[in-house]
């Protein structure tokens, strides 16, 4: 009697694949932005980040990573903190500008979004600040908004903002690369993915039937950090129809929820800088003045280039 094998390389796929005993890049794999990954870290090519007249420069795109911080910096330009002003600058991942010399040196992970504040607390020189979640609360932290002060709303913020930080990947690189993305459709990875993304919906379905927002009554940043990601989804905004197949409807109180964030002038106008897709009238490439979403969106630059 012989042995049958756990992994039947003819199960695999593509079938007959057996791991090799040391893996090696091939530059071709990973499906649509296999262009954009590669193994090891660090600068591709000298270039230097501009610099606009504000403290505050952003380097990023309208990806909901990058759409967590654009909508908290108008979130606190819309409460009056003039401090709060910036620049956001268009960074093309697709023509790897991630990988220039000033980016690394903003964000040695070459991901955005990456945060330069050129007038920190307590002075000094420029103040790199990488990481979504990261500059989410140094946002908050620096002018005293949209993070509780009591312990136990602090807590509550902060467990939500991470929970974020943890679950968006099952979220993106699970489910959406599988089923969006993948060179091939694979139904073991989707059915994972989906499984765990459902599961991820129903914790946001079950404490928001509770709770008006994330961390109680009030807004904060763990609202801002979670909306892009699964208001998106709930809105059914994000991978094609997946908003369909995974049945988003269902989660009734997230779509309440997300449907309030969705109504606030600051979460609309951070939703359409750094992005270059769909609508054009809600595109804005770049930001560096309050009065660029009436002058700058791309349906404007495009009539004025014809």
């Amino acid at each position: 009697m012989t042995d049958e094998p756990k992994f039947p390389p003819e199960n695999n796929l593509p079938a007959g694949y057996v791991p090799p005993k040391v893996w090696t890049w091939d530059a071709e794999s990973g499906g649509a932005f296999a262009k954009i990954n590669r193994p090891i870290a660090g600068a591709t090519h000298d270039k230097e980040l501009p610099v606009g007249r504000h403290p505050i420069q952003l380097y990023s795109l309208g990806t909901p990573n990058g759409v967590k911080v654009t909508v908290l910096l108008e979130e606190l330009l819309a409460e009056g903190h003039d401090g709060a002003e910036y620049d956001a600058w268009y960074i093309d991942i697709g023509e790897g500008e991630q990988f220039g010399s000033g980016f690394v040196g903003a964000n040695p992970n070459s991901k955005i979004p990456a945060m330069v504040d050129h007038a920190p607390a307590g002075g000094g020189g420029p103040l790199r600040v990488f990481e979504s979640g990261s500059i989410l609360f140094y946002l908050a932290e620096k002018f005293g908004a949209f993070l509780p002060t009591d312990p136990r709303g602090r807590a509550e913020t902060m467990s939500w903002l991470m929970w974020q930080m943890g679950s968006a990947p099952f979220l993106g690189g699970g489910f959406g690369h599988f089923y969006a993305y993948a060179p091939m459709k694979i139904e073991y990875a989707i059915n994972r993915y989906s499984m765990e993304v459902k599961r991820q919906m129903d914790v946001l379905d079950r404490h928001l039937a509770d709770n008006e927002f994330m961390a109680g009554a009030d807004y904060t940043i763990a609202d801002m950090a979670i909306w892009p990601w699964y208001g998106r989804l709930a809105a059914k905004g994000a991978y094609n129809d997946a908003g369909d197949f995974l049945s988003v409807e269902e989660y009734t109180n997230v779509q309440r929820w997300s449907k309030q964030i969705a109504g606030r002038p600051a979460a609309q106008r951070g939703s359409m800088v750094n992005r270059s897709f769909g609508d054009p009238t809600k595109q804005l490439r770049e930001r560096h003045d309050a009065s660029d979403f009436e002058t700058k969106t791309q349906d404007k630059l495009d009539a004025e280039a014809n």
